[in-house]
């Protein structure tokens, strides 16, 4: 019997693109903020106020807006104009807004994993958002469940594969960050596979040897079939 029943993929910036549209969003508020703050004291500022804010705001556009809001109003000791803060809140509605553009051979091998294993997408950020995405993504067809969470820590894990009958023993997470898809993972027992994206959101950054071993890597999707089929003799 195969030691690999179900996979877990993370969504964003492993189903589809993410990262890559904050980051260029983030370009264009940093010209705003030039007449108070440098690129790097801007970047500094917004990051220590998301984190800040995490909490009760949580992870997507929404908390990215008032959280970038804010730090221009504390940059500019409360000088920034009302057009400039409007511009935030327009930027911010082209973001939940933007058409849903899958990664590499996504669109190919969630169909090809669907007829193997038991799917499942753990994801987390604002529901709405998610779930709109989820939506537009054309995949939902080819998914045993859904989970949209508010974070990726060792508990919510424990609480969704519980929640599904998912022995971690014989499942496989799949995603782009160490700190959300592979390290809380491994601590349950399960395996991992990291599938790197160009852009990380420096929250997330976290390095090999702070995870440890036991995860496997891949290059893109296309890789993973031919991991996950070395897995089930594993």
């Amino acid at each position: 019997m195969s030691t690999v029943d179900v996979v877990g993929l993370d969504g964003d910036d492993t189903l589809w693109h993410s990262e890559i549209h904050f980051t260029l969003t983030q370009e264009r508020v940093r010209e705003l903020c030039e007449p108070w703050a440098d690129a790097a004291t801007f970047d500094e500022r917004l990051l220590a106020t998301e984190r800040r804010n995490l909490a009760v705001f949580g992870y997507g556009v929404k908390g990215f807006v008032i959280s970038t809001i804010e730090a221009m109003i504390e940059l500019s000791d409360g000088r920034v104009a009302a057009s400039d803060l409007a511009t935030v809140i327009e930027l911010g509605r082209e973001l939940l807004t933007h058409p849903v553009e899958l990664c590499p051979h996504v669109a190919e091998v969630v169909p090809a994993l669907a007829e193997r294993y038991r799917l499942v997408v753990i994801t987390k950020g604002d529901l709405l958002h998610q779930e709109s995405k989820l939506a537009s993504s054309g995949l939902v067809e080819h998914l045993d469940e859904v989970e949209i969470v508010a974070e990726k820590d060792v508990a919510t894990y424990r609480r969704v594969l519980e929640r599904h009958g998912i022995d971690p023993a014989r499942f496989v997470m799949v995603g782009n960050s160490l700190r959300s898809d592979i390290e809380p993972v491994l601590a349950l027992g399960a395996r991992a596979v990291h599938v790197p994206y160009e852009h990380v959101w420096a929250h997330e950054a976290m390095t090999d040897d702070e995870v440890g071993a036991g995860f496997a890597r891949v290059a893109d999707l296309s890789e993973l079939p031919a991991l996950l089929a070395s897995l089930e003799s594993s």
